[in-house]
């Protein structure tokens, strides 16, 4: 079996071409682009290229980006003014602030300071309960990304078993509810999860996410399983892995996510996407 191999950045690219079109619109009928600005704590290298590349992509597709850089050992209650202020700008759509802060730094009460309309990371309380309601809402980027390839491989989830390995508040949790809302029958894994082989195996679509390098190996698939790899681990090669074992993983599945160039460049493609979806829906509640 050959498998499907997904080409991240082209499907991102095609994202991006969808957000240029509808932030150019916005600009149009509003005067002003759709605005995104982001809160980098700090100087930890992987927070400042991951905030460079945003800076990058939101300005070449047609938003106002604006990275506001604070010190390490910037206080809780002025990242929670600087928080407030952009809650506070009419000009401001997306507010994403670059986790993870230094340790001094509560990240929880940081998210749910952040208002929900404005949240295009999709983590604040609001949000979240949106998507446990199914209803319309701003959306984690990732898991939406993931979501989006399964679109765009011809995937219907409906009547299909599903494992996601990993419950973060980030990607678990809320793909699993994802794939819920288009009717697979989902099971969350994690640490405590009994024969985790077994329970992989059992699946049609496979979501692995929990920062384990090549955890989950091509023995423990289901021939011709959809296999969608969110984890990133740097090996001491220097050499980037996923949370599966991909030589082994693409003989046996039929559609597979890469590491790299498979669900990251989804990620800030959806990050785009929620800016201006969020800045629509200010505008339609404006009147």
């Amino acid at each position: 079996m050959a498998a499907t191999i997904i080409d991240g950045k082209a499907l991102a690219q095609k994202v991006r071409e969808e957000v240029r079109v509808r932030a150019k619109a916005f600009e149009e009928a509003f005067g002003r682009k759709p605005g995104l600005h982001v809160i980098l704590v700090g100087d930890d290298p992987a927070s400042q290229v991951y905030v460079r590349n945003k800076e990058r992509a939101a300005e070449k597709d047609g938003l106002a980006g604006l990275v506001h850089r604070l010190p390490a050992d910037t206080s809780q209650e002025t990242l929670l003014a600087k928080v407030r202020e952009l809650n506070e700008d009419d000009a401001i759509d997306g507010i994403l602030v670059q986790l993870p802060l230094p340790k001094h730094l509560d990240e929880l009460a940081v998210v749910d300071a952040i208002a929900p309309e404005k949240d295009v990371d999709g983590l604040h309380p609001v949000n979240a309960g949106l998507l446990v309601a199914g209803r319309d809402g701003l959306r984690p980027c990732t898991p939406s990304g993931c979501m989006r390839i399964l679109e765009e491989a011809g995937v219907d989830p409906s009547g299909k078993r599903a494992i996601v390995v990993g419950r973060s508040i980030l990607v678990g949790k809320p793909i699993a509810l994802m794939l819920l809302e288009k009717n697979a029958t989902v099971t969350i894994a994690h640490s405590r999860t009994a024969d985790l082989e077994a329970r992989v195996r059992e699946a049609d679509i496979v979501v692995a996410a929990v920062g384990k390098p090549e955890l989950v190996r091509g023995s423990w698939l289901k021939p011709g399983a959809v296999v969608i790899d969110v984890g990133i681990n740097r090996l001491a090669d220097g050499s980037l892995v996923g949370d599966v074992h991909y030589g082994e993983a693409v003989e046996v599945a039929s559609v597979i996510t890469p590491v790299p160039g498979g669900v990251g460049p989804m990620t800030i493609a959806h990050l785009l996407e929620n800016t201006v979806k969020a800045a629509e829906l200010r505008a339609r509640k404006a009147g």
